[in-house]
């Protein structure tokens, strides 16, 4: 199937409980994945406005992921400390190894990126750095403080 990605449709939708969307206002994505059918696992390509994050910092309990740097500079957090990510670069995360990461656009460019992760049906996201956590049921996503009272 071919995806013709200037007529897919840019969403800036985030699923974070208030406090925490301002943090990535400035992301917005084209779902490819989605847009030509997948169902075993997702590919986005992630438009980050200067200032902005990807995500909260966090790591995934069955999903794996994968960023690849197609234009501008990225910095990766992640529990190792802060690394630049240029055009080519690439990071990926193993599906329950707790190390806690995400972009920061740190600079005055658009960033843009692609982002590779499957659909585990019992995939749980923790979030080291805030009271939040993440469990996926029924192919949505439920967000609860740590001592799993709901936001």
């Amino acid at each position: 199937m071919i995806i013709r990605g200037q007529t897919l449709a840019h969403s800036h939708h985030s699923n974070y409980p208030h406090p925490f969307r301002a943090l990535v206002a400035g992301r917005s994505r084209q779902r490819l994945g989605k847009a030509g059918g997948l169902k075993n696992f997702g590919v986005n390509l992630v438009r980050l406005e200067p200032g902005s994050w990807s995500a909260i910092r966090h790591w995934h309990s069955h999903e794996e992921e994968l960023v690849y740097i197609l234009a501008g500079e990225l910095t990766l957090v992640t529990d190792a400390g802060k690394e630049l990510l240029y055009p080519g670069d690439a990071a990926a995360f193993p599906a329950g190894e707790a190390n806690g990461h995400h972009l920061i656009n740190q600079t005055q460019q658009v960033a843009l990126y692609l982002e590779i992760g499957d659909r585990h049906p019992e995939d749980r996201v923790i979030y080291p750095d805030v009271d939040l956590v993440a469990e996926k049921r029924d192919e949505s996503w439920i967000f609860c403080h740590k001592n799993g009272e709901p936001y």
